[in-house]
């Protein structure tokens, strides 16, 4: 094989490689966009950061696949916040949507944001109902369960009455999508089918050209 047909073979499985990742990683987003309100947001935005970057020629190949590497790491490890918290997957959701304005944290303990999570999960499982998903009236009922929960609270801080809208986002989410235990699969059986790829297609992270390293796509 002539050195140009070896750098046409090496560009090709490159290629193959990004829309590999690409595919795996957007079908967990896609997961997120079912179930967590604000992970959703946060990947979707890491994601095509990524590929417009990609696209407009200012990452190589490697370099993509790089960034794509990591945020496959952040969705693996996003799977274990929930058991390091003590908390379910629906029950995670509800407390990213709790805790996205990240000063929230500076106005309650941990311990006082989880409480409230494993109660706004409960409250909502206790009055789950199928009307949820058809009638308005269902779901006035629901939005103000949460807002009197909240308030019992004193959620959120002055200032901040913007949080609620993404909680009372997350739980119409869920009662669109429950039970969300069900719907999260675990990104290990991703994971080892994207390192075995990036093994075959010889491109390791570690092998990654450094950010503005004039390198061929």
């Amino acid at each position: 094989m002539s050195r140009e047909e070896e750098r046409a073979r090496k560009k090709l499985e490159k290629n193959l490689a990004v829309e590999l990742l690409k595919k795996l990683i957007a079908e967990q987003v896609q997961i997120y966009r079912r179930t967590n309100v604000v992970k959703s947001e946060k990947f979707s935005e890491i994601m095509q950061r990524a590929i417009n970057a990609y696209l407009n020629g200012m990452l190589t190949n490697e370099e993509v696949i790089a960034e794509m590497l990591k945020l496959a790491k952040q969705l693996a490890e996003a799977h274990k916040e929930g058991e390091q918290l003590g908390l379910t997957a629906d029950e995670l959701a509800f407390y990213d949507a709790l805790t996205k304005p990240q000063a929230i944290k500076d106005f309650y303990e941990n311990e006082e944001l989880i409480a409230i999570t494993k109660e706004l999960a409960d409250t909502l499982r206790r009055n789950k109902t199928i009307d949820w998903q058809r009638k308005e009236s269902a779901r006035a009922k629901m939005r103000t369960l949460i807002k009197r929960l909240l308030k019992k609270h004193k959620y959120p801080p002055e200032g901040m009455a913007d949080a609620v809208q993404t909680v009372m986002t997350q739980c119409e989410l869920w009662t669109d999508n429950n039970d969300m235990s069900d719907k999260v699969v675990s990104f290990q059986e991703h994971k080892a089918y994207i390192y075995e790829s990036k093994a075959t297609y010889s491109m390791a992270a570690e092998e990654t050209a450094p950010y503005g390293t004039n390198k061929d796509k």
